[in-house]
């Protein structure tokens, strides 16, 4: 399905990202895999990509909030693999508290990392696609960003513009053959999360259990593969926010 694709996906040495890396990989797209710090894991990501599934998987080590070394990281991206068709922007941070309590560089490095850092990696991939008159951007946002969640104005606030970016990229770039769409998991078991089996909000999942990330990767895996899909935010959250 995805052979000669290349594929790039931030934040993903671990979690979400690492599956969804996995899984591109399993419909034969080569891998580009960014991380922040944890290059034992990302290289991890990117053995297991090739040994599993016969791909080229390499890891970069980059800031997404920094749009310099975002633009030299794709640009060494574009040197190692000739081309990208697919972005996933997972990377992603948290910084938890009430609003009153809040440090400013609190809320603004989330902002920074989850936000920004999806722009940037966007603001330097459109053109290769642009060139290459196809290209696939899928967001990961969250259905904190539909609903709001008590405790994180920061993580929702960015998680909310991340929807509003995917909808105006989508609608910017259609024309020129690029489609952009969000996922937006619930309650994932990931290193962010743990695992909060005992958690009272499990009572509030219809389906009364938390995802896996690997339930995030097949919803990406969708929208890569959906051609006639673009503009859209897909809920992978056990039903919490229907």
């Amino acid at each position: 399905m995805l052979k000669d694709k290349v594929a790039v996906i931030t934040g993903a040495s671990r979690g979400i990202g690492a599956a969804t890396a996995c899984r591109l990989a399993e419909l034969g797209a080569n891998i580009a895999v960014i991380y922040a710090g944890n290059a034992a894991a990302a290289e991890t990501v990117c053995r297991k990509c090739e040994d599993e599934f016969h791909v080229t998987a390499r890891s970069y080590a980059c800031d997404v909030s920094d749009f310099q070394t975002v633009k030299e990281t794709v640009a060494r991206i574009k040197t190692d693999f000739g081309a990208v068709h697919i972005l996933v922007n997972n990377a992603g941070i948290t910084r938890d508290g009430l609003a009153a309590m809040m440090k400013e560089e609190d809320f603004d490095r989330v902002l920074d990392v989850n936000l920004k850092g999806a722009f940037n990696m966007i603001r330097h991939c459109l053109p290769l696609f642009i060139r290459g008159r196809e290209g696939c951007i899928v967001n990961i946002s969250s259905v904190s960003g539909m609903m709001g969640n008590a405790g994180q104005c920061n993580y929702s606030a960015s998680k909310a513009g991340l929807i509003g970016l995917t909808k105006s990229i989508a609608k910017e770039y259609a024309a020129k053959g690029i489609r952009c769409n969000a996922v937006a998991p619930g309650f994932i078991h990931t290193d962010m999360t743990g695992s909060h089996e005992e958690n009272p909000l499990l009572s509030m999942i219809p389906l009364g259990k938390m995802g896996e990330p690997e339930d995030v990767a097949d919803a990406v895996a969708y929208l890569v593969g959906a051609k006639y899909v673009t503009g859209e935010v897909l809920r992978v959250d056990g039903g919490i926010a229907m």
